[in-house]
């Protein structure tokens, strides 16, 4: 995070909770309570949007006024929540893809291609 919001937070900033990967969210407190509450979040390491859970990511767009301070417990089929892997080595790559080595399955024989009549 830059020297500037570092400050506009201290000045401004009032903190409202974190979530469980360590980021941290608050609120300004001349908007508060206002129509048009101003929100934001202080990452924890790289400022990864899909870092953030989906109940503050409710609250950060004002889809909710509650603060999510306890977390639900998960249902048995609900996933935990991660973070976006695109462009990284976890990132899922298909069979057949360049990265994982570029041989794809051989075709089956059942393709016809389309021909105009």
């Amino acid at each position: 995070m830059s020297i500037g919001t570092r400050l506009f937070t201290m000045i401004y900033g009032e903190r409202v909770g974190s979530d469980e990967f360590g980021n941290t969210y608050y609120v300004d407190r001349r908007t508060k309570g206002g129509k048009r509450e101003r929100r934001w979040v202080l990452y924890k390491g790289a400022p990864e949007a899909s870092n953030v859970p989906p109940e503050w990511h409710a609250w950060l767009h004002s889809k909710t006024v509650v603060v999510p301070v306890n977390r639900a417990k998960p249902r048995a089929w609900q996933k935990p929540h991660e973070p976006n892997r695109t462009g990284t080595d976890l990132a899922y790559r298909p069979p057949g893809h360049t990265l994982m080595g570029g041989h794809r399955a051989k075709a089956t024989g059942d393709y016809e291609p389309w021909t105009p009549s």
